[in-house]
């Protein structure tokens, strides 16, 4: 595995690694050049275990990058929680694509399966360009080559989103200076004290955005953070280019993935990145 501190656009340090495919099925097409790009969720980083395990099962259809999001394990900078964090998933990409993949596909989950939708919407192709709102493409991560594929899990359609009690407390922990405290200490996790400002586009608003991209849409029918009617929302706003996956019994994001779903969700990014 090679490890790698890269920089985003707007200047923060991101903690990489790049580990190599390690199958040997055929489903990521005879050049091998697909790579799947890791983007964890709130409070995670490369490291944590759950975030290893999905790369390890990834690694079996093809290379894996994974890398912590600003504000988060070894990287530099404090957590936007989803704003620009589109910037972090945008330099791991770039740097996927240094090992010479054609293909790249991304993977999010929570949080990150937020920012993957966001960074695919921001992906030019002679139609999309342009200059997006309020003339913010460095700030949304505007990239200039097309993704093979996205998978957003357990991610919520919309922002500010209160209706269950962990979403609750993750609010305080981020809103109030205590909260905040707790999440550096407690958490390992650096959160910036400034709201946004611009409001970023909405998972929801992106998703139409995304087409022709191959995207795969997974949740939980027991998520206790955002429940059904989010990823309901967001293949609705597809207008039917998306694939829903809602699985029974399981929970919220990378911890409650089971290796079965990995293995599918690896198979589905090897299948569909064309």
């Amino acid at each position: 595995m090679r490890r790698r501190f890269l920089r985003s656009v707007d200047g923060v340090t991101i903690d990489a690694a790049y580990q190599p495919r390690t199958g040997t099925s055929d489903a990521s097409g005879p050049s091998g050049d697909l790579v799947i790009v890791v983007a964890h969720g709130f409070t995670g980083d490369l490291e944590r275990p759950h975030v290893r395990r999905a790369a390890t099962a990834f690694a079996q259809y093809a290379a894996v990058v994974t890398f912590s999001f600003r504000g988060h394990g070894a990287s530099g900078g404090r957590s936007t929680v989803g704003d620009r964090e589109v910037l972090d998933l945008a330099a791991a990409v770039r740097w996927a694509r240094e090992f010479g993949h054609t293909r790249v596909a991304t993977v999010g989950f929570s949080m990150g399966g937020s920012v993957v939708l966001r960074h695919a919407a921001l992906q030019e192709d002679g139609q999309k360009g342009g200059q997006q709102e309020g003339g913010q493409e460095e700030h949304e991560g505007r990239t200039g080559a097309r993704l093979a594929a996205v998978v957003s899990v357990s991610a919520p359609a919309r922002w500010y989103y209160r209706g269950t009690a962990p979403m609750r407390r993750l609010h305080w922990l981020v809103t109030r200076p205590v909260g905040r405290a707790v999440g550096r200490y407690g958490l390992r996790t650096r959160i910036h004290h400034r709201e946004w400002n611009p409001v970023p586009s909405s998972p929801v608003e992106s998703v139409p955005l995304i087409a022709p991209t191959p995207l795969l849409i997974v949740h939980g029918d027991r998520d206790g953070y955002f429940p059904v009617d989010h990823p309901r929302m967001l293949a609705a706003a597809s207008g039917g280019h998306a694939e829903l996956w809602l699985e029974r019994g399981m929970g919220h994001a990378e911890n409650a993935a089971d290796d079965e779903l990995l293995a599918r969700i690896g198979e589905w990014a090897a299948a569909h990145a064309g």
